[in-house]
């Protein structure tokens, strides 16, 4: 089996990777992550998960290299981590009562081969109608400015949701396990 490479310095990706009770290594991809004009963000995830991995490849050679990366889509548009509290705010403010979907794009690129699998999952959150006190409150709690959509569904984030919906509730971290398990059966990998 080739050794597995997590393209990604996310702790969140690394520790859904760990589940598999695969041996990996982390590298971080030095890449540009701007959105193209004219490009979705179905286009857009899909191409930063291949850059990501490729970005990898020749310091990695004879390597199974996973990339991904994500996004969320409130209302056609696409919001980012919120980095502040300010905008983490904004953005479940802008929520409250609608749905979010998440698109994380997926690659698994064989750096000995070329070959690439790439995919796109969708999972959408359903919002409770929050208040701003209580938007707040988990805010100050839970701190997500890490995360995409200014919720942590791996903890507290949960409490603000009234239901989801998708193919694959570790998509919505970061890291679609049951869709990466595909890509790598594919590549021969033998999970326990």
């Amino acid at each position: 089996m080739l050794p597995l490479l997590l393209a990604s310095s996310s702790v969140y990706r690394r520790e859904l990777l760990t589940r598999l009770q695969l041996p990996f290594t982390c590298s971080s991809p030095d890449i540009d992550e701007s959105h193209q004009p004219g490009e979705s963000a179905i286009e857009l995830v899909k191409r930063l998960a291949h850059e990501k991995a490729q970005a990898l490849a020749s310091s990695h050679t004879a390597h199974l290299i996973i990339g991904s990366d994500q996004v969320a889509v409130l209302d056609g548009r696409v919001i980012g981590k919120p980095h502040t509290f300010e905008k983490a705010r904004e953005q479940l403010l802008a929520a409250s009562g609608a749905s979010v979907t998440f698109l994380t794009g997926l690659a698994v690129l064989n750096s000995q081969t070329g070959h690439c699998q790439l995919d796109c999952i969708p999972f959408t959150v359903h919002m409770r109608t929050l208040d701003q006190a209580s938007i707040e409150r988990y805010l100050h709690a839970e701190q997500p400015y890490d995360c995409a959509g200014s919720f942590k569904a791996e903890g507290l984030g949960v409490s603000l949701f009234q239901r989801t919906e998708g193919p694959d509730a570790t998509s919505l971290v970061g890291l679609p396990l049951i869709r990466l398990v595909d890509m790598l059966l594919a590549e021969g990998v033998q999970i326990p």
